[in-house]
């Protein structure tokens, strides 16, 4: 299998053919962006187990997500709650399940490696903590964090095409784990510029809820009128998942998961 490398503006692209994705069929995706939201509240009622089985369906939700992406660009209707069937293919959802455990447990591993080389200097900013100067726990924490970020980059990277790979590809794991990490550092400056432009949505819409805010708002009621805006860019974020993997990889292969007719 090859994985094209393409310029880093690919990044950018990946963004502006995302929203018009969306923008063919709007409703489905924000509400599929709505649907994901309440699993996120849902998981964050029940930890700390709820967190850890979220993340551990985060490679079958993808595949539901770009299933419904190919499925708007074949011009059919997206229903959200049909896309569960996707799991319903032979095999599929245990692979998926399998993949999902592994991520947990890379991430679980990339932050003892991570945190407990500083255990004793975070123990100790801690037992001196006051309430009006954080900075040494924020020094503490400093290196810990710049590790973590580093390790769980390579993570999302063996992670990010791999659940298509397995669903469409029929690849194995560590064959779909491979082949991802090869596609993303081929194409380390296009996912670059694709991070750098969704900071900018996410500065721009923390931007919008501090300006509610200034204006005399409780922060509740703008948290309230933000949150739309929230859900509409993770629908546009969700959409761009399917670009970013067929500029790379090429169009799908025509095989049916069971989603959609």
């Amino acid at each position: 299998m090859q994985a094209a490398s393409l310029a880093p503006s690919a990044g950018w692209q990946w963004v502006r053919d995302g929203l018009a994705l969306f923008r063919r069929q709007p409703m489905a995706m924000f509400t599929w962006a709505l649907t994901i939201g309440f699993m996120v509240l849902v998981a964050s009622i029940l930890a700390p187990i709820g967190p850890l089985l979220f993340v551990a369906a985060m490679p079958a939700i993808t595949v539901m997500t770009l299933e419904a992406c190919r499925a708007i660009e074949q011009g059919k209707t997206v229903l959200p709650m049909r896309l569960f069937l996707v799991l319903k293919a032979p095999g599929l959802a245990k692979k998926l399940l399998t993949m999902g455990a592994l991520y947990v447990a890379a991430v679980l591993v990339a932050g003892l490696v991570s945190f407990l080389p500083f255990a004793e200097n975070l123990r100790e900013a801690v037992q001196g903590l006051s309430s009006d100067d954080l900075g040494p726990v924020l020094e503490a924490m400093r290196a810990p964090i710049v590790v973590f970020a580093v390790l769980y980059i390579l993570i999302a990277a063996l992670f990010w095409h791999a659940p298509a790979l397995v669903a469409w590809h029929r690849l194995d794991i560590r064959k779909a784990l491979f082949f991802s990490g090869v596609a993303c550092w081929r194409n380390k400056g296009a996912f670059l510029m694709y991070g750098a432009s969704w900071l900018l949505v996410v500065l721009a819409l923390e931007l919008g809820g501090g300006l509610l805010e200034a204006i005399g708002l409780s922060a509740t009621m703008a948290g309230l009128i933000q949150m739309p805006f929230n859900f509409l860019a993770a629908a546009i974020l969700y959409c761009s998942f399917y670009p970013s993997y067929t500029t790379v990889f090429g169009p799908p292969p025509p095989i049916a998961l069971g989603a959609l007719p």
